[in-house]
């Protein structure tokens, strides 16, 4: 037996969901969702990311160029220092997800 009702399907293509798998695989490393949090509150340099999360300056400039090449981020040079800065912002609805997922103290099992 046929629903008579046809079904309507959400938007996508492959190519859509590949572009999303690799921009999500990029974010799927503990220093990059540290670095997402920490941007989503204010601008940082590299070696203020790098110190937080406990990684050398080099180590946090690849992190950060893999996430520019996303477009999660964008940086603006002030004098010697580089500022980088969130320029997506639905990185806030994703972030929002970790969080409440895995930092609220209420673990699921």
């Amino acid at each position: 037996m046929t629903n008579s009702k046809s079904k309507t399907k959400p938007a996508g293509t492959p190519q859509a969901f590949a572009q999303a798998a690799e921009c999500l695989k990029t974010l799927a490393h503990p220093v990059r969702l540290r670095m997402v949090q920490l941007l989503l509150h204010g601008r940082y340099t590299v070696g203020e990311l790098a110190e937080d999360c406990g990684v050398p300056d080099n180590v946090a400039s690849e992190h950060l160029r893999l996430m520019q090449r996303c477009g999660f981020f964008t940086s603006e040079r002030e004098g010697r220092r580089v500022y980088y800065q969130v320029a997506e912002p639905h990185l806030a609805n994703i972030m929002e997800c970790v969080e409440n997922r895995f930092l609220s103290g209420k673990r699921r099992k």
